[in-house]
């Protein structure tokens, strides 16, 4: 800000004599030529002068412009051009931490400004940072660049360098940023910096002291901007949390990441989610997993990691011995890499958290994690949501935590496991006397009432223990009886049997009648599967007239009269489905 200073001395006409304005007149020459002077004579607002002065008609500048004498009398001197320099407010009385000192670009347009600052100069500072952003609005002698960086003290800050860096690579000045910069925790996403604000901003990082978390998600800095923050990690020995989301860094940038991860000494939280690292990326951030003694939390979700990058950062993963915490979510990891991962999860002896949710690990990642579960005694949290696990998985899941005793957290929702895999890891909850878990996530998982009854013999076990599922399975609706008559029916058509010909296979005594025990027998005889209830429905709908006998009319009048019921049903069903006819 301190280049946007100029002289705009006011003179009080009634008060020159002659001689005065014009020795006056040698003085501001003197100025022009001498920039230590001008910046020594700046004031703070050209606005407050007119407001003391209402008699002058302007500044000194606006009256005396180019081509325009000094003095009073045009005929004493002559006319002598000189350069007219920009008109520009001195900001250096406003304190550029206040929220409420100028308008910006982030906040509302109708932000008041601090105490003695004048909406002209509010006007006149929006209206430089615009002129600013154009190479021919805004021009500065040579010698006065080199007087601002003579005159400029050595800033810890970071400001001033943040402001010549602006102007190095010709970006407007992020006002947000020169507020807030000296905050502990400074966050600029969503500022849409580009790979040239980032340039900026990392030239004034450099020697910040005061910012310990640094969120700069989705501003699509790209690989320039990515290698900017590298640089500035390379000397920056103050910033702990770092968020790079959602930059679109790609393959170069990860090359450079990993350096500055190894290198970097300070650096515990980084977050590098949504940034198209694929597979060849991998080779990378393995190296930096494996060669890193002081990051505790690496974000890699989102990216585009598939079943190499699995199996490269598998073996990292197992040798790295810093990460408390690891997200590996919303990529593509499945088959080999998933194996890989789990081999590593298995042999890590520091690691707490993994998140492994939305991959596609499948029954072969199952078979594997189950195993790491065995021999792992330091991992508390485990997410393997929505990664194509069946109810064989989650038992095979299961094995393990039936011996695990550091697991407190396992989230497998969204998988589709049925009620039967739930079920399963809950047998094996039980199987484990010294079981640490204390949350069970099953969400959109529906449950049924033998999964009910089971969890609650482990909340007898494990009081303490939370549960979600996706709720309780509909009751299963009853199936609807078919009568007896109908597997008779099939049963004859079927064998292309006429009704006296099935009759006969009853009737051995050729009497045509067939008491109850006959009828029975005969049943069993032609291998029709009929409980014992629908045996006797048939008897008690057969025998019309009640004498405990089945003769042969009776089965005639019976069968026929259930076709023609049948027949009727299926008519009132064909009349109640046709469309009514169009009236008018």
């Amino acid at each position: 800000m301190d280049w946007m200073l100029t002289r705009c001395e006011e003179v009080d006409e009634e008060g020159l004599s002659g001689n005065e304005a014009d020795s006056e007149d040698e003085g501001y020459n003197d100025e022009i030529a001498d920039p230590d002077n001008l910046l020594l004579n700046m004031t703070v607002s050209r606005a407050s002068s007119r407001k003391s002065r209402p008699e002058s008609s302007g500044s000194r500048l606006e009256r005396f412009g180019p081509g325009s004498d000094h003095s009073e009398s045009d005929d004493e001197i002559p006319h002598k051009p000189r350069e007219h320099l920009p008109e520009i407010a001195d900001f250096t009385t406003v304190d550029i931490n206040d929220e409420k000192a100028f308008d910006t670009d982030l906040e509302d347009k109708g932000a008041g400004a601090a105490p003695g600052v004048s909406i002209d100069l509010v006007a006149d500072f929006q209206y430089l940072r615009t002129a600013y952003a154009i190479d021919t609005n805004l021009k500065f002698s040579d010698n006065l660049f080199a007087a601002l960086k003579t005159t400029t003290a050595y800033d810890p800050t970071g400001r001033t360098a943040y402001i010549e860096g602006c102007k190095k690579v010709g970006v407007v000045p992020a006002s947000y940023f020169l507020r807030h910069m000296n905050d502990p925790h400074l966050s600029m996403k969503h500022h849409g910096l580009g790979s040239q604000g980032m340039r900026a901003i990392a030239m004034s990082l450099v020697s910040n002291t005061s910012v310990l978390t640094l969120d700069l998600s989705d501003n699509w800095l790209g690989h320039p901007g990515g290698h900017a923050v590298c640089e500035m990690l390379r000397d920056n020995c103050f910033i702990t949390h770092l968020d790079l989301s959602d930059n679109k860094f790609g393959l170069q940038t990860a090359e450079s990441l990993s350096q500055t991860l190894q290198q970097n000494s300070t650096l515990t939280h980084v977050t590098l989610s949504g940034n198209d690292f694929d597979d060849k990326a991998a080779v990378h951030f393995s190296d930096a997993i494996m060669n890193t003694t002081k990051l505790e939390y690496l974000n890699l979700s989102h990216n585009l990691f598939g079943e190499n990058a699995g199996i490269i950062l598998g073996p990292a993963i197992a040798d790295n011995s810093s990460l408390k915490e690891l997200d590996l979510s919303w990529n593509s990891i499945r088959r080999k890499g998933a194996v890989a991962i789990a081999q590593g999860v298995k042999n890590n002896v520091y690691m707490k958290k993994i998140n492994l949710a939305w991959n596609g690990f499948g029954l072969e990642g199952s078979i594997a994690f189950g195993d790491a579960l065995k021999g792992n005694q330091v991992l508390e949290e485990l997410d393997l949501t929505n990664n194509r696990i069946t109810s064989e998985g989650a038992v095979l899941i299961g094995k393990g935590v039936s011996v695990n005793e550091t697991l407190t957290t396992i989230r497998l929702g969204r998988n589709p496991m049925q009620t039967a895999g739930c079920y399963g890891i809950c047998a094996a909850i039980l199987r484990n006397p010294n079981c640490a878990l204390k949350e069970l996530d099953f969400k959109d998982i529906l449950v049924n009432k033998d999964f009910d009854d089971i969890f609650k013999q482990v909340q007898e076990q494990v009081p303490d223990i939370k549960m979600r599922h996706g709720g309780m399975e509909p009751p299963k609706k009853p199936r609807a009886r078919i009568h007896p008559m109908v597997k008779l029916t099939n049963y004859i058509e079927k064998n292309n049997l006429r009704l006296v010909d099935f009759f006969n296979k009853f009737d051995k005594d050729g009497s045509m009648s067939v008491t109850y025990e006959e009828f029975q027998q005969g049943i069993e005889d032609t291998g029709i599967k009929l409980t014992q209830e629908e045996v006797q429905i048939l008897l008690s709908e057969l025998d019309s007239d009640g004498d405990g006998e089945i003769n042969f009319s009776e089965m005639v009048s019976g069968h026929t009269g259930f076709q023609e019921s049948q027949q009727e049903n299926i008519n009132v069903i064909l009349t109640a489905t046709q469309p009514r006819p169009v009236t008018t």
